[in-house]
Protein backbone atom coordinates (compact mmCIF):
# COMPACT_ATOMS: atom_id res chain seq x y z
CA UNK A 1 0.00 0.00 0.00
CA UNK A 2 1.25 3.57 -1.21
CA UNK A 3 0.94 6.15 1.71
CA UNK A 4 1.79 9.78 1.31
CA UNK A 5 4.91 11.55 3.07
CA UNK A 6 4.56 14.48 4.20
CA UNK A 7 7.47 17.24 5.14
CA UNK A 8 7.95 19.84 8.50
CA UNK A 9 5.57 21.94 6.46
CA UNK A 10 2.91 19.58 5.89
CA UNK A 11 3.44 19.46 2.26
CA UNK A 12 3.62 16.29 0.32
CA UNK A 13 6.54 15.18 -0.96
CA UNK A 14 6.22 11.95 -1.67
CA UNK A 15 4.62 8.25 -1.20
CA UNK A 16 6.09 5.34 1.02
CA UNK A 17 5.12 1.51 1.12
CA UNK A 18 3.48 -0.03 3.90
CA UNK A 19 2.86 -3.61 3.93
CA UNK A 20 -1.02 -4.18 3.27
CA UNK A 21 -1.48 -6.41 6.49
CA UNK A 22 -0.40 -3.27 8.59
CA UNK A 23 -2.96 -0.60 7.89
CA UNK A 24 -5.95 -2.93 6.42
CA UNK A 25 -6.44 -5.24 10.22
CA UNK A 26 -9.63 -5.83 11.73
CA UNK A 27 -9.76 -5.95 15.10
CA UNK A 28 -12.61 -6.17 17.98
CA UNK A 29 -12.51 -3.94 21.07
CA UNK A 30 -12.19 -7.14 23.43
CA UNK A 31 -8.76 -7.35 22.29
CA UNK A 32 -7.96 -3.63 22.09
CA UNK A 33 -8.95 -3.57 25.98
CA UNK A 34 -7.21 -7.04 27.04
CA UNK A 35 -3.69 -5.62 25.55
CA UNK A 36 -4.35 -2.00 26.66
CA UNK A 37 -5.01 -3.61 30.74
CA UNK A 38 -1.62 -5.87 29.79
CA UNK A 39 0.39 -2.45 28.87
CA UNK A 40 -0.80 -0.99 32.15
CA UNK A 41 -0.08 -3.85 34.40
CA UNK A 42 3.23 -4.41 32.82
CA UNK A 43 4.08 -0.73 33.68
CA UNK A 44 3.07 -0.80 37.28
CA UNK A 45 5.81 -0.85 39.80
CA UNK A 46 5.13 -3.09 42.14
CA UNK A 47 6.53 -1.56 45.02
CA UNK A 48 3.34 -0.79 47.30
CA UNK A 49 4.58 -2.43 51.49
CA UNK A 50 3.45 -2.47 54.72
CA UNK A 51 4.72 -3.94 57.63
CA UNK A 52 2.66 -7.15 58.97
CA UNK A 53 2.64 -7.02 63.26
CA UNK A 54 6.13 -9.26 62.83
CA UNK A 55 7.97 -6.33 61.30
CA UNK A 56 7.11 -3.40 62.70
CA UNK A 57 9.09 -2.16 66.13
CA UNK A 58 7.98 -2.57 69.47
CA UNK A 59 8.51 -5.35 72.59
CA UNK A 60 6.85 -9.00 72.18
CA UNK A 61 5.96 -8.67 75.82
CA UNK A 62 2.10 -9.49 76.49
CA UNK A 63 0.62 -6.31 77.13
CA UNK A 64 -1.13 -7.44 81.04
CA UNK A 65 -2.45 -10.53 82.27
CA UNK A 66 -4.69 -12.96 80.69
CA UNK A 67 -7.45 -13.27 83.25
CA UNK A 68 -8.20 -10.32 86.34
CA UNK A 69 -8.23 -7.26 84.95
CA UNK A 70 -11.43 -6.78 83.24
CA UNK A 71 -9.82 -5.74 80.03
CA UNK A 72 -9.92 -7.86 76.87
CA UNK A 73 -6.90 -10.53 76.16
CA UNK A 74 -4.58 -9.64 73.83
CA UNK A 75 -0.68 -10.24 73.37
CA UNK A 76 1.50 -7.97 72.34
CA UNK A 77 1.48 -3.95 71.38
CA UNK A 78 2.47 -4.45 67.85
CA UNK A 79 -1.25 -5.62 67.05
CA UNK A 80 -2.99 -3.97 63.78
CA UNK A 81 -5.99 -2.84 66.84
CA UNK A 82 -3.07 -0.93 68.16
CA UNK A 83 -1.74 2.75 66.40
CA UNK A 84 1.86 1.92 65.58
CA UNK A 85 0.93 -1.79 65.16
CA UNK A 86 1.36 -4.06 62.06
CA UNK A 87 -0.99 -3.89 58.87
CA UNK A 88 -3.70 -6.32 58.56
CA UNK A 89 -4.06 -7.67 54.97
CA UNK A 90 -1.73 -4.66 53.38
CA UNK A 91 -0.47 -4.52 50.07
CA UNK A 92 3.05 -6.43 49.56
CA UNK A 93 5.50 -5.66 46.81
CA UNK A 94 4.75 -7.63 43.46
CA UNK A 95 5.07 -8.24 40.00
CA UNK A 96 1.27 -7.47 37.80
CA UNK A 97 3.14 -8.82 34.77
CA UNK A 98 1.01 -11.34 33.17
CA UNK A 99 1.48 -13.04 29.55
CA UNK A 100 -0.42 -12.23 26.40
CA UNK A 101 0.05 -14.08 23.24
CA UNK A 102 2.87 -12.41 20.89
CA UNK A 103 0.42 -12.64 18.04
CA UNK A 104 -2.70 -11.23 19.58
CA UNK A 105 -0.39 -8.38 20.70
CA UNK A 106 1.08 -8.20 16.93
CA UNK A 107 -2.65 -7.61 15.97
CA UNK A 108 -3.94 -5.41 18.12
CA UNK A 109 -1.31 -3.18 17.45
CA UNK A 110 -1.50 -3.71 13.81
CA UNK A 111 -5.61 -3.02 14.38
CA UNK A 112 -4.78 0.48 16.13
CA UNK A 113 -2.24 1.40 13.59
CA UNK A 114 -5.56 1.01 10.59
CA UNK A 115 -7.76 2.81 13.01
CA UNK A 116 -5.61 5.94 13.33
CA UNK A 117 -5.02 5.83 9.61
CA UNK A 118 -8.60 5.48 8.61
CA UNK A 119 -9.26 7.98 10.53
CA UNK A 120 -6.84 10.39 9.58
CA UNK A 121 -4.95 10.49 12.37
CA UNK A 122 -1.83 8.43 11.29
CA UNK A 123 1.05 10.72 9.48
CA UNK A 124 4.52 9.56 7.51
CA UNK A 125 7.21 12.45 7.44
CA UNK A 126 10.39 12.63 5.98
CA UNK A 127 12.68 11.98 8.67
CA UNK A 128 14.17 15.57 10.48
CA UNK A 129 15.97 16.53 13.26
CA UNK A 130 16.78 19.42 15.19
CA UNK A 131 20.56 21.27 15.75
CA UNK A 132 20.47 21.89 19.41
CA UNK A 133 17.26 21.01 21.54
CA UNK A 134 15.14 23.57 21.98
CA UNK A 135 10.99 23.51 22.79
CA UNK A 136 10.80 26.52 21.27
CA UNK A 137 11.45 24.26 17.97
CA UNK A 138 9.30 21.48 19.22
CA UNK A 139 6.06 23.90 19.20
CA UNK A 140 6.91 25.62 15.64
CA UNK A 141 7.31 22.18 14.42
CA UNK A 142 4.16 21.17 15.29
CA UNK A 143 2.37 24.20 15.08
CA UNK A 144 3.95 24.22 11.22
CA UNK A 145 1.93 20.58 11.26
CA UNK A 146 -1.52 21.72 11.95
CA UNK A 147 -1.28 19.79 15.29
CA UNK A 148 -0.46 22.55 18.08
CA UNK A 149 -2.35 21.52 20.80
CA UNK A 150 -3.13 18.03 19.97
CA UNK A 151 -1.83 15.10 22.04
CA UNK A 152 1.13 14.02 18.96
CA UNK A 153 3.03 10.39 19.56
CA UNK A 154 6.36 11.42 17.15
CA UNK A 155 8.19 7.79 16.10
CA UNK A 156 11.56 7.86 15.43
CA UNK A 157 13.86 4.98 13.60
CA UNK A 158 16.66 5.31 16.53
CA UNK A 159 16.91 7.78 19.68
CA UNK A 160 17.55 11.62 18.64
CA UNK A 161 19.18 13.20 21.77
CA UNK A 162 17.74 16.98 20.60
CA UNK A 163 14.77 15.59 19.47
CA UNK A 164 14.24 14.13 22.48
CA UNK A 165 14.71 16.17 24.39
CA UNK A 166 13.15 19.40 22.24
CA UNK A 167 10.01 17.45 23.41
CA UNK A 168 10.37 16.33 25.96
CA UNK A 169 9.15 19.46 28.25
CA UNK A 170 5.53 19.19 26.23
CA UNK A 171 3.08 17.43 28.27
CA UNK A 172 1.11 16.84 25.23
CA UNK A 173 3.53 15.10 22.84
CA UNK A 174 6.07 11.95 23.67
CA UNK A 175 8.78 10.59 21.35
CA UNK A 176 9.24 7.06 21.07
CA UNK A 177 11.86 4.36 19.02
CA UNK A 178 9.78 2.29 16.69
CA UNK A 179 10.93 -0.95 18.50
CA UNK A 180 8.90 0.66 21.52
CA UNK A 181 5.83 1.61 19.64
CA UNK A 182 2.42 0.12 21.41
CA UNK A 183 -1.05 -0.12 21.38
CA UNK A 184 -1.77 2.00 24.39
CA UNK A 185 0.25 5.32 23.62
CA UNK A 186 -0.98 5.01 20.09
CA UNK A 187 -4.62 5.08 21.43
CA UNK A 188 -3.73 7.96 24.13
CA UNK A 189 -2.78 10.46 21.33
CA UNK A 190 -4.63 12.37 18.85
CA UNK A 191 -2.19 12.14 16.24
CA UNK A 192 0.89 9.26 15.53
CA UNK A 193 3.45 10.53 12.92
CA UNK A 194 6.08 8.27 12.04
CA UNK A 195 9.52 9.14 10.05
CA UNK A 196 10.27 7.66 6.80
CA UNK A 197 12.80 5.74 7.61
CA UNK A 198 10.88 4.30 10.91
CA UNK A 199 8.01 3.12 8.47
CA UNK A 200 10.56 1.06 6.92
CA UNK A 201 11.32 -1.10 10.29
CA UNK A 202 7.43 -0.45 10.92
CA UNK A 203 7.61 -3.21 7.73
CA UNK A 204 10.20 -5.10 9.26
CA UNK A 205 8.90 -5.23 12.61
CA UNK A 206 4.65 -6.23 11.82
CA UNK A 207 4.85 -7.00 7.80
CA UNK A 208 3.84 -10.43 6.61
Amino acid sequence: MEVTVINQKNENVGTINIEDSILNTDVNKGSVWEVVKWHLASRRAGTASTKTRAEVRGSRRKLLPQKGTGNARHGDKKANLFVGGGIAHGPRPRDFYYHIPKKLRKKVLKGVLTIKFNDGELKFIEDFTFEKPRTKLAIEFLNNLGFGGLKVLIVLSEKDENVVKSFRNLPYAKVLVIDGLNTYDILNSDVVLITKTAAEKLNERLGQ
